[in-house]
């Protein structure tokens, strides 16, 4: 098939670009920049520039194709204060006129990559598909964007008949991981005295996984479907316990309190609005305040036949890449 993938340079794109090809398909790549995507043409990929920002750029490659895996976004918790429109530009209107250009085009299959972010906290509890955070409750620029994205463009383009499968990862992790998790796994190794974010978690979900669940949600996904793409959720007190199991560094015993770093959140936030440059941001300290991010992905194991590795295969991957640096 011929494949048009954006976001192909990204972390999740560049494991799943080499997983299309490998599977026989004829793939186009979307790129700002072409001198960075040297890599994709070595690998078989053709190479259209363009931009999801400016919809005419995209239409003579996307001409001809037979699935769309709409992938890109700005992907960050803890932007500073007025990036906001900029965020919104590509992951709501970057998504408006991928997938919107798409179907006009005829497509035959859109992927569209969401998130579960997109539930906000979910306070320990794992949802799934049918639950619908209120907007309001949403604390970072990221999971704005992305809930617009999801309930705003992409839902209803498929209500109207658009063939698009959604699929919302978890909290990815794996090689070329560029957010604030590596940053937990560096301040365990080097054995940090106190500790943030006790109660705070993620659903683990290895990229390798995430990207062979796009590939059944292209083989198996139903229209106008979501399906969670989400490992197995644990906090960070509970993900440092297995960790220790695998490395041999003891686990930290001491932890900062949860009002206190939601406080120091609140006094950064502060600072950032009076034009203060901190990093990290007051968003992404906020996330280490009894905050999850945890979803179900029995949707995906039972209609996509998904399964995500085993919890210790996914530690102990990312941890190894941790320990070389």
């Amino acid at each position: 098939m011929n494949i048009f993938v954006t976001g192909a340079t990204g972390f999740l794109g560049s494991h799943l670009v080499p997983k299309l090809i490998e599977r026989g398909h004829h793939v186009t790549c979307l790129v700002r920049d072409a001198h960075k995507a040297d890599w994709l043409t070595h690998l078989g990929a053709r190479i259209a520039a363009g931009d999801i920002t400016d919809r005419e750029s995209m239409r003579a490659p996307l001409t001809g194709i037979d699935v769309v895996f709409h992938v890109a976004a700005w992907y960050q918790v803890g932007v500073k204060p007025g990036q906001g429109a900029q965020m919104y530009a590509i992951n709501v209107e970057g998504t408006r006129n991928t997938i919107g250009l798409a179907a006009e085009l005829g497509v035959a299959k859109i992927i569209y990559t969401s998130t579960i972010a997109l539930f906000g906290n979910t306070h320990g509890r794992v949802l799934d598909e049918s639950y619908r955070a209120e907007f309001g409750s949403l604390t970072s620029e990221y999971e704005r964007t992305k809930w617009m994205a999801h309930y705003e463009v992409a839902l209803p383009l498929a209500q109207k008949g658009a063939p698009i499968v959604i699929v919302q990862p978890g909290p990815i992790v794996g090689e070329g991981d560029h957010s604030g998790i590596p940053l937990m796994y560096q301040m365990y190794l080097k054995r940090f005295p106190i500790m943030p974010g006790k109660h705070s978690g993620l659903s683990w979900t290895h990229v390798d996984d995430v990207a062979e669940g796009h590939l059944l949600a292209l083989e198996k996904g139903r229209a106008g479907e979501c399906y969670i793409l989400a490992g197995q959720p644990l906090t960070y007190h509970e993900a440092m316990q297995r960790w220790a199991q695998l490395t041999g560094v003891p686990a930290p015993k001491l932890w900062l309190p949860d009002g206190f770093v939601g406080a120091m959140a609140r006094w950064m936030g502060w600072l950032e609005r009076s034009g203060v440059r901190i990093s990290p941001g007051a968003e992404a300290v906020r996330t280490l305040a009894y905050y999850t991010f945890y979803g179900s992905s029995e949707k995906a194991q039972r209609e996509l036949a998904w399964q995500p590795r085993p919890i210790e295969e996914t530690f102990r991957s990312v941890l190894h890449l941790a320990q070389k640096k």
